[in-house]
């Protein structure tokens, strides 16, 4: 009975959902305040319905209903209840829900906490995505129906969850992701509301800034815990493989942080407002993008979990009416707001310009590097592959181009500044950051460029960062004013930015000094990996809740101390099975010691060992986490909320006139 109360909360859902596409936008064009007044309330139910439908699906899983084809495919009695939740979006039809249900959440959320927003831009933006979740949802009801039975001939047990999925990581990341991704539906419906209005000012950028801030926060923590799931869970122990659907996830983020930067200066100086426009519409249509890449089939990947190519087909007509239709209200509406104000090129405006001239041609790179593929496939000339080197020979000399500026943008000023005042501020932090450059890859042997170049470009953009903070503390008239200086939204981008110096300094050092060794041990073998020595001890047969496994215990010494017990694992699900490889890990600030198991060789007790010593790998995900604490701070500035007022008696004559 659940199964079928979800599908017809489903189909409510959707009639909910279509009423929000069409009414209120019927309203906003005829100046009906009553039609427009409806959009809150539908954004509202359309939550409820979905929320219902999803908590039905849920329930049949958790209650091993295996009538229902979805839980038979990727469930199985002996699957722990935890995962029996998380497998609800380990699938194609069930990702699709959670995608509709986040959308649900992202547009009650504006319908909320934005009673001050005029009724007339409010209507529009809650319509648009409302026409976004028309979409999803008429993609779920008519391609991907997650309540179908199997009646009769139900199965007594489940197949399983995908092993991979039997993770924590999978609990979290995924809706963490698409809070990322649908999250920028909404900068995407703004920029779409602002276009069919003909207005677009520096009020609508502000409004638009902490929503954008924070779906670019979940997208990166989203990337940083796929990230880390690979990590420990693949057993390669790599963190970053440029595989196509960590792209696919990857592009939007790029495209998001170049919108965050345009939206300032569209805020501060009018600046760039057709460019920021263009680049909400971009965003999102890469998130769209990622979900045709990874639910249609069209690409291999170990992340691409839930694929089919026949429902492939609607995703992509979705893709191209979303693109293809705001592109062309662009090209019509974008002459109409246009930028008029002009400034120097020695200020911040030209900085935060090259700041999106890089992360553009960034994006623009992996698109290519992602797609080039699938072109030349479809074009029927055979297959290629475009791996890492191509990746890091375009990528990272942007990103080397792109710190230098972040440097410089903090002390820069607005609408004209002098190269000699930034000489004169910047003096002190390029020395230090010279001398730090040239100096710490000293303690490490042997000595590395690349190293040397990472801690002088990240002490360059932190430096600059205290030198900012300290101007503005010296310049004021008392300790109290300066601190009043720090606002939110300036101490989020100073979080997010030291969280993109830790980054870079953690994947470079990474990268330069990790030590891997692929060997063979018997029991009783020990190895040396950069000092530390690996003690293979024993193996032992465990049984978890859905699986049996071969654990091997490694006991790590330094000079004669243990420092570490790992107990790296080779798993055999019961259900289907699979085998798996469970890393073991010994984490620390400055140094992970990682084991993973291989294949058991010969009779005598021996296995294929993989023994890593990963220096600064955490850094990585500290600086990511440190950057989206700072897109969430950022929020928190109250300039945000001021801003609602002067939208209200600003358009309060398009309201009338509409």
């Amino acid at each position: 009975m659940m199964p079928e109360i979800g599908h017809f909360a489903l189909i409510i859902a959707f009639c909910l959902t279509l009423m929000l596409a069409t009414v209120p936008a019927w309203g906003a064009w005829r100046g009906n305040a009553t039609a427009m007044a409806l959009a809150p309330t539908l954004a509202i139910g359309v939550l409820v319905f979905v929320g219902i439908s999803f908590g039905c699906l849920a329930s049949a899983f958790l209650q091993d209903d295996f009538s229902v084809a979805l839980v038979a495919s990727h469930s199985n009695s002996l699957l722990p209840p935890i995962y029996k939740f998380a497998a609800v979006w380990g699938n194609h039809e069930g990702s699709l829900m959670l995608w509709a249900l986040i959308l649900a959440l992202w547009t009650a959320a504006v319908a909320l906490f934005s009673p001050s927003l005029p009724l007339l831009v409010l209507s529009r933006v809650l319509s648009v995505m409302g026409a976004i979740g028309v979409g999803f949802l008429s993609f779920s009801l008519v391609t991907s129906n997650p309540f179908a039975r199997l009646l009769p001939g139900t199965p007594v047990d489940g197949g399983d969850l995908n092993p991979l999925l039997q993770d924590p990581g999978l609990i979290i990341h995924p809706p963490l992701l698409y809070m990322g991704y649908v999250g920028f539906s909404v900068a995407f419906a703004f920029a779409i509301a602002a276009l069919l209005g003909g207005r677009l000012d520096a009020s609508w950028a502000r409004w638009s800034r902490p929503w954008t801030n924070i779906a670019w926060g979940f997208l990166s923590l989203g990337i940083m815990l796929g990230s880390w799931w690979a990590y420990y869970e693949l057993g390669w122990g790599g963190w970053w493989f440029w595989d196509p659907v960590e792209n696919a996830s990857f592009m939007p983020w790029l495209a998001g942080t170049a919108l965050i930067h345009s939206l300032a200066a569209t805020d501060k100086r009018g600046l760039f407002k057709s460019w920021t426009v263009l680049l909400a519409i971009f965003a999102f249509s890469l998130s769209l993008l990622g979900t045709f890449l990874v639910r249609s089939g069209v690409l291999t990947s170990v992340h691409a979990f839930a694929t089919d190519p026949a429902r492939g087909m609607f995703i992509l007509v979705f893709l191209a009416l979303v693109v293809g239709g705001s592109l062309t209200l662009y090209a019509f509406r974008a002459p109409a707001v246009s930028s008029k104000v002009t400034f120097a090129w020695v200020s911040r405006e030209s900085l935060l310009l090259c700041n999106n001239v890089v992360f553009l041609v960034a994006t623009l790179t992996v698109l290519f590097g992602t797609l080039f593929p699938l072109i030349v496939d479809g074009l029927g000339m055979g297959k290629v592959s475009v791996g890492p080197p191509y990746f890091n020979a375009v990528f990272v000399p942007l990103m080397v181009l792109l710190v230098p500026f972040m440097g410089i943008g903090p002390v820069s000023r607005w609408k004209g500044d002098d190269v000699a005042r930034w000489r004169s501020e910047l003096m002190i932090p390029v020395v230090v950051a010279v001398v730090c450059g040239f100096t710490f890859p000293l303690l490490h042997a042997p000595y590395n460029i690349w190293v040397a170049l990472a801690v002088l470009l990240s002490s360059w953009l932190v430096l600059g960062l205290l030198q900012d903070v300290w101007r503005r503390l010296r310049n004021a008239s008392s300790p109290a004013r300066g601190l009043q200086r720090l606002t939110p939204g300036y101490c989020g981008m100073l979080i997010a930015h030291l969280g993109f110096a830790i980054c870079v300094t953690g994947v470079v050092a990474t990268s330069q000094y990790s030590v891997e060794r692929d060997l063979r041990m018997s029991p009783g073998d020990t190895q040396e990996v950069a000092g530390y020595e690996f003690k293979f001890v024993e193996v032992t047969q465990v049984r978890g809740p859905n699986f049996t496994a071969d654990e091997a215990r490694v006991e790590v010494s330094r000079d004669g101390v243990i420092v570490a017990s790992l107990l790296p694992q080779k798993r055999r699900y019961l259900a289907t099975g699979s085998v798996m490889t469970e890393a073991a890990i010994d984490p620390g600030l400055f140094r992970d010691l990682y084991v993973a198991m291989g294949e058991p060789i010969g009779n005598g007790g021996a296995w294929a060992m993989r023994l890593h010593y990963k220096p600064l790998v955490r850094w990585m995900w500290l600086g990511a986490i440190f950057m989206a604490a700072g897109a969430f701070t950022s929020i928190l500035d109250k300039r945000y909320r001021r801003q609602h007022e002067v939208v209200r008696s600003g358009n309060k004559a398009a309201l009338h006139g509409a």
